[in-house]
């Protein structure tokens, strides 16, 4: 096998962060790095070593039949050439050394390691998972009694904790001083690892030999995702120390008391720890069930806000009005954020709450009751261009109200996770098998494999097959199941307004002849209309209103199905481990992959979070008025109108060809002529991709490449019921 990370001098071996000490204070753990000495002195006792570390089978070979070494050889420090081709990543060395009959658990150098250990420092999972097939025990300590799990949280590598759980590893297996993976993640600042180990079931209660536990140990760095995390899973917030030293203290101590408090409050505590009590009307209703309160408060809230400021502005004169009813949309808006600090922990802003979509049922709800009950009554009777649009309204509105309800309450295309540990293991066993196990292709927050074109939404906390974006319009993902019902939403909703502003016209038309035209500042026609129906009128612009985000939205999604590409492609380009999938299933000629050619697996994964895109995509927001940009794609529209989307890279050129696209004409026949029900219920995950008919559920590689296995889905694996590890 070739080289990939090149050859690893001992004096080039990085030495994890120090963790904890044992002493009361925080001060670090005793040092773990893993001292591998210089090699031997003697030539052929350097040539075995230098082979291990190079990969160099040939050569290894070759000594093994001239000389009297072989695989067992151990230097005077009890390290062996398994050892250096582990901690080099040598895949092919180490499977070569193992078949000719390498002592797989030696220990050997200064840390008095085992190779398996040697190689998980380093985070070279492929390898790690070589010698746990062949009879590593992931168990045995070093001599500061550390085992393979603690090692490999040092560098917080998420698929390296993933697979040694697997391996069926207890997850608060202690070290020497008592310290679990948990408070190692804690102590280190890795949000990642926490979560992954406290879903796994590690115990927050645990304590190491001087009482800390591990939300002692997240306030030594003072990350407040880590301290968060660990308190929502229910930790004792006063647990003290042997020394009597509770989480507030321990965070003054270590001038982490800004991120306590910050974590504190995420969760509803109060900065002495206690759970914030609402006393306002209803508040009881809240602590039975925070999230079922805030999702049908911030729904049903925006209502209240919208109708006063439309009836307020309406009611009064421009110069009283606007600022009043801007007042009072504030002041209802107020009392909504003081819910927000009562919300949980990930509903602690209003775009991730109903609140928008509340925005909307309320504009769309008041609009069709206008209509309903004073436009058309008085248009009803009209010529028959009148008729025509009120039938037309009807049918506009009702569509937008259907497709609105489906994209809200449907199921758009969440990924099933698998049903028990087992059945992970056996998808992890089999993408390392392909040397597909990286952050593209496994989500270790739903424990999945995850399907060409999917992406893992931070709000749904859920994978989603072919993934559009997240909005907040509907306050759900669009994604392969309901993106056809979002673009048709989209469409009926904006002829809605055109049709529902013609009736409005010649509604206040026929209305105002005989109207007043006396008003305080504006003209005499508009004053007739302002003192016909107010509320007719203004209720007409804010629909209007709606048009801006509704075109710039159309426009891009017109674009991205003529190009067969979702939202966040467009803005990010199209996944790398996608196109090679797709790439391959026309160029691969069955040869097996190439080991050599795989990028280094001693990167730390990280959780989904950063990525976003126009229209309310879950990344940081910078300012007001970007926010807001975003919220209504502006930023979408923006790239896309200027061709600095659709996977165009930072020079401005077109990236590689997209995999998917088959052409205009092809991209709109398999987007709108899927034979999905529009008004029933569609198989999950079924679509069209170059004609052909494909699951993306269950799409790991091209339909070319899974036609060429047989029609046998290849890499993929039964979907099965959803089930909380």
């Amino acid at each position: 096998m070739a080289q990939r990370n090149g050859s690893s001098s001992p004096a080039a071996n990085p030495a994890p962060a120090q963790p904890p000490s044992k002493s009361e204070t925080a001060t670090p753990m005793l040092n773990n790095e893993m001292e591998l000495g210089n090699l031997p002195g003697d030539a052929a006792q350097n040539d075995i070593m230098q082979m291990a570390r190079l990969g160099d089978i040939p050569g290894m070979e070759k000594l093994f039949e001239n000389t009297e070494y072989d695989a067992t050889y151990t230097d005077e420090e009890g390290i062996t050439p398994l050892h250096w081709a582990a901690i080099n990543n040598q895949y092919a060395m180490c499977k070569f050394l193992i078949e000719k009959g390498a002592e797989i658990n030696k220990k050997g150098g200064e840390s008095v390691a085992t190779a398996l250990q040697w190689a998980a420092q380093r985070c070279h999972y492929y390898t790690v998972h070589l010698l746990l097939q062949h009879g590593a025990d992931p168990l045995i300590t070093d001599a500061q009694g550390y085992n393979t799990l603690h090692i490999s949280t040092f560098n917080g590598n998420v698929l390296l904790i993933v697979l040694l759980l697997h391996q069926g590893i207890p997850v608060d297996v202690e070290d020497a001083y008592g310290h679990t993976g948990l408070m190692w993640s804690a102590y280190k600042g890795f949000p990642a690892c926490v979560d992954v180990f406290l879903r796994w079931g590690a115990s927050v209660h645990a304590t190491d030999e001087q009482g800390f536990t591990a939300l002692h140990w997240a306030l030594v760095k003072g990350s407040p995702g880590c301290i968060q995390k660990i308190i929502e899973y229910g930790a004792d917030r006063f647990a003290k120390t042997t020394t009597g030293k509770t989480p507030s203290i321990t965070a003054q101590e270590l001038n982490t008391i800004g991120a306590w408090h910050k974590a504190l409050n995420e969760c509803g505590y109060g900065q002495d720890g206690n759970a914030i009590i609402p006393s306002w009307p209803g508040a009881s209703y809240l602590l039975k069930d925070r999230r079922g309160f805030t999702t049908k408060f911030f729904f049903l809230w925006p209502f209240l806000m919208v109708w006063a400021f439309l009836v307020i502005v309406s009611g009064m004169p421009v110069y009283a009005g606007i600022p009043i009813g801007l007042v009072v949309a504030y002041a209802i808006q107020w009392v909504g954020k003081q819910v927000l600090a009562y919300a949980p922990s990930d509903m602690r802003t209003f775009e991730r709450t109903p609140w928008m979509s509340g925005i909307f049922a309320a504009s769309l709800f008041l609009v069709v009751a206008k209509w309903m009950f004073t436009v058309f009554p008085n248009t009803a009777f009209g010529d028959d261009a009148t008729w025509l649009l009120n039938f037309a309204f009807a049918v506009f509105a009702g569509l937008t109200v259907w497709f609105y309800i489906r994209c809200m309450v449907d199921d758009p295309g969440f990924v099933p996770k698998m049903n028990g540990i087992a059945e992970q293991k056996a998808v992890i066993d089999e993408l390392i098998s392909t040397w597909k196990f990286d952050d593209a292709n496994f989500c270790v927050t739903c424990m999945i494999r995850t399907p060409l074109r999917s992406k893992h939404c931070r709000r749904c906390q859920r994978c989603v097959a072919k993934h559009d974006h997240h909005c907040p319009w509907v306050y759900n993902c669009i994604g392969i199941n309901n993106h056809r019902h979002f673009f048709l939403y989209l469409i009926n909703l904006a002829f809605g307004v055109i049709t529902f502003d013609f009736l409005t016209y010649q509604y206040l038309s026929s209305m105002s002849r005989n109207a007043s035209d006396q008003c305080n500042i504006l003209s005499a026609p508009l004053c007739r209309v302002i003192n016909t129906d107010a509320y007719s009128l203004l209720i007409a612009v804010w629909a209007s209103l709606q048009l801006t985000w509704v075109t710039m939205l159309l426009f891009v999604q017109f674009v991205q199905v003529t190009r067969a590409m979702t939202t966040y492609e467009n803005m990010f380009g199209v996944g790398h481990h996608s196109a090679m999938a797709l790439n391959s299933a026309f160029t691969s000629t069955g040869a097996p992959l190439d080991p050599s050619q795989l990028p280094p697996s001693g990167a730390a994964a990280q959780p989904d979070g950063a990525h976003g895109h126009g229209h309310g995509h879950g990344h940081k927001h910078g300012g007001f008025l970007k926010q807001w940009g975003k919220l209504l794609g502006v930023d979408a529209f923006v790239e896309t109108a200027t061709g600095r989307g659709a996977a165009t890279n930072k020079a401005g050129k077109r990236s590689k060809k997209n995999p998917y696209s088959r052409g205009c004409i092809t991209n709109c026949k398999d987007f709108w002529c899927d034979p999905a029900p529009l008004f029933g219920k569609r198989e999950t995950g079924a679509a069209v991709l170059g004609g052909q008919r494909v699951n993306y559920m269950e799409m790991y590689e091209s339909p070319a490449m899974m036609n060429m296995a047989g029609g046998r889905r290849t890499g993929g694996y039964e979907a099965v019921a959803a089930e909380e590890v």
